[in-house]
């Protein structure tokens, strides 16, 4: 008795750090590097806003949680419309189905391209539009028309059917090949990068962000999930769009991992409008 009271007296005293260290998963920035809060990000997606781009590592559970939790948080104010890179735009009539019940999951994941983490990080975000009746748009260009334009060029789609046409955004693809982005993704493959790469790379920002404006309603907000390298630095998918519509309000969040989350490395300011910094030992979904 007399032990257990003195360890009790001794808790008490110890500095708290001893018994419970403060072990965050991730940390939020502003695009010039200031330490912001989750409701702070929130309160700014809440306003007057079109489109969000919410910018992902693909095998990183924080920045999938997190996707679903600010959707989640959106809905109790704005209405959504969500639309997503990991669903090809021909799997539409299979996303329709199963959000309207004429499917189940195993028949969506046998009819339907579904990537490898599908189960574990997307399909909570298709559930959740299931149980709110939300639209939810497959936005990414089917990826053999991708494969084409990395082999033979922009020209390569020009045989395509009108039927197959209809799958990727409108030709001709504007294409800007010294967007800083496409540059760096040149100079990352280094001997193995050609320029048809950049415009593989380009017809996939193309078509996702004509499937955002196509499928956004004037009343709605539509929230984008895509790869960083998608949105990052407001080019890629924000780029085309700002071609189609200027006038909309746009933001943009990226996600990104270091060691340290108590301030944002130089690489990355200014990459979003908010950066979900996620611990680099965090473990991943594949």
């Amino acid at each position: 008795m007399f032990k257990h009271l003195l360890l009790i007296t001794i808790s008490v005293f110890l500095p708290v750090s001893i018994f419970a260290q403060d072990k965050p998963a991730y940390t939020l920035f502003d695009a010039s590097g200031n330490s912001v809060t989750y409701q702070t990000m929130l309160d700014s997606l809440q306003h007057k806003k079109d489109v969000i781009l919410f910018g992902e590592m693909h095998d990183n559970p924080i920045a999938h949680w997190l996707e679903l939790e600010v959707t989640k948080d959106l809905l109790e104010t704005q209405k959504l419309t969500l639309g997503a890179e990991m669903i090809e735009a021909d799997n539409q009539a299979q996303i329709n189905a199963y959000l309207n019940d004429s499917i189940d999951l195993k028949q969506l994941d046998s009819t339907a391209r579904l990537w490898i983490n599908h189960k574990t990080d997307y399909q909570p975000l298709i559930d959740f539009a299931k149980t709110e009746n939300l639209k939810f748009i497959a936005t990414n260009v089917p990826r053999r028309y991708a494969s084409m334009v990395y082999k033979q060029g922009f020209e390569a789609l020009d045989s395509l059917s009108s039927e197959e046409k209809q799958w990727i955004a409108p030709l001709p693809i504007t294409f800007d090949s010294q967007l800083p982005r496409y540059r760096k993704i040149l100079k990352m493959m280094g001997d193995h990068g050609s320029p048809n790469l950049v415009m593989a790379q380009a017809l996939k920002d193309a078509t996702m962000a004509y499937y955002i404006i196509k499928n956004r309603k004037p009343d709605h907000v539509f929230i984008h999930y895509n790869g960083s390298y998608h949105s990052d630095f407001h080019e890629g998918i924000l780029w085309y769009l700002q071609q189609a519509e200027p006038n909309l309000n746009y933001t943009t969040i990226s996600s990104v991992s270091q060691k340290n989350l108590e301030n944002l490395e130089e690489e990355y300011l200014n990459q979003a409008d908010f950066i979900i910094v996620i611990d680099e030992d965090m473990t991943t979904t594949y």
